[in-house]
C-alpha cells in the first residue's frame, strides 16, 4: 500500500475504481501533458443546491466526496498515488442560491482533504464560484491540476 492510500485508510476514505466513459462520450477523466495532469469535473454524489436544499456544512461534505472521486480517477491515470509532487489548482463550482456567498467554505471539504494528504504539497490555488445548476442536479463539482513525478 502507498503512503498516500495508507493516509487515506487511516482517514476512512475509500478510493472506488472509476466506471468506464461510454465509447461515444467525447472526454476522458483525466489528460495528462507534460508532467502536469488535468482532471475532469467530479460531482458530488449529494444533490440539491446549498441555501436552500443543503447546508454549508453538508455542502463540504459533498465537496469531500468530489475529492475521493478526483483521486480514484487520478490513481487511474497514474497508477500510484505518491507520484504526485504537488496539487496545483482546484475549480470548485457549487450549486447555490443566488444569495449565498460561502462558496469557499464547501470548497474546503475538498481542500482539506488534499492538504491532510499531501501537507505543504497538498496547498494548492483555488477558484470557488456559485452556480445557478450542476449536471444531475449535483450540489458540488471540483476539477483539478495536479503536477506529477
Amino acid at each position: 500500500m502507498s503512503k498516500i492510500e495508507a493516509k487515506l485508510h487511516e482517514m476512512g476514505i475509500e478510493l472506488t475504481t472509476p466506471a468506464p466513459r461510454p465509447a461515444t462520450v467525447p472526454i476522458v477523466s483525466a489528460v495528462r501533458v507534460g508532467n502536469l495532469v488535468w482532471m475532469s469535473g467530479q460531482t458530488s454524489q449529494m444533490t440539491g443546491k446549498v441555501g436552500r436544499d443543503v447546508t454549508v456544512e453538508q455542502g463540504y461534505e459533498a465537496a469531500k466526496q468530489c475529492a475521493v472521486g478526483l483521486l480514484s480517477s487520478l490513481k487511474a491515470e497514474i497508477g500510484d498515488l505518491d507520484k504526485v509532487k504537488r496539487i496545483v489548482k482546484l475549480l470548485s463550482m457549487v450549486n447555490a442560491t443566488d444569495t449565498l456567498t460561502q462558496q469557499p467554505q464547501v470548497a474546503h471539504g475538498c481542500s482539506d482533504v488534499l492538504v491532510a494528504l499531501w501537507g505543504d504539497h497538498g496547498k494548492h490555488a483555488r477558484s470557488a464560484v456559485g452556480l445557478a445548476s450542476l449536471p444531475g442536479d449535483a450540489t458540488v463539482e471540483v476539477e483539478m491540476i495536479v503536477e506529477v513525478e
